[in-house]
């Protein structure tokens, strides 16, 4: 029987609420860290984190946006409008600079790594949307540990800023997945082109793909382009990464 824990992490500018998914009985398994999209801490992220546990891991989901408050980390009122909506949004990512991501992200490897329901050191990662990016710099932070890393609809993976994601690469030893939405503002088919030539450079284990009729957003249940087909397939490929990875 999965358990489900409320803890918290002591953080370089704080303390961050987090939920612990373990095997209430039996021997300790690998890790996988998973890192929610915008809308953090929420039943649909619970239930996709314990889904991942299910099968055999256990899953640290740490609330990234700590610094903004604790979860729910994006409730806005009933009406609220667009507006609303992106500068709650901007309060949540203005302070996750990437030294502050890669600074957090070094407490959650460690801190899932040294939990008494993990086995060995290898840990897996998955970001969803904004934390696609995070699950990439989780692999570059601790090239030792996070062994395989997977990003769905994540944006802004590669630009043109000194400080995009896409640079880590030459720090990651990790096998990475990287599941695109369609017509994603915050990743446009150049990004991708650029990321897999970016990809391909780098030469390690990787695989880069765009889902048919997939909307960003879509592998989350309460998400308003929910797909469940291609959520399902999503799902698989983080499976087999994480198997072929961490068994």
């Amino acid at each position: 029987m999965i358990v489900e824990e409320e803890i918290q992490l002591r953080m370089p500018d704080g303390t961050a609420d987090a939920v612990l998914y373990q095997e209430a009985d039996g021997p300790a398994r690998s890790g996988v860290l998973h890192l929610t999209d915008i809308g953090g801490i929420r039943q649909s992220q619970r239930d996709m984190a314990q889904r991942v546990a299910s099968l055999g891991y256990t899953v640290l989901m740490p609330n990234i946006f700590y610094r903004a408050g604790r979860p729910p980390v994006l409730p806005l009122p009933s009406g609220a409008g667009a507006e609303e909506r992106s500068k709650r949004m901007a309060v949540l990512r203005g302070p996750l600079t990437p030294e502050a991501m890669e600074r957090d992200l070094e407490v959650y490897v460690d801190a899932l790594a040294a939990s008494r329901s993990v086995a060995g050191r290898r840990i897996g990662a998955v970001g969803y949307c904004f934390a696609g990016a995070m699950a990439m710099r989780a692999a570059a932070v601790r090239p030792d540990r996070v062994v395989a890393a997977a990003s769905f609809h994540g944006g802004g993976l590669y630009t043109a800023d000194a400080a995009s994601p896409h640079r880590v690469l030459p720090r990651v030893r990790a096998r990475l997945y990287f599941g695109h939405a369609v017509e994603d503002r915050s990743m446009p088919q150049e990004a991708i082109d650029n990321l897999d030539r970016a990809l391909a450079a780098w030469g390690g284990n990787h695989a880069s793909e765009v889902y048919e009729g997939a909307y960003h957003g879509w592998t989350v249940p309460d998400s308003p382009v929910y797909n469940r087909p291609q959520a399902e397939r999503a799902f698989e490929k983080l499976t087999a990464l994480l198997a072929e990875a961490l068994r």
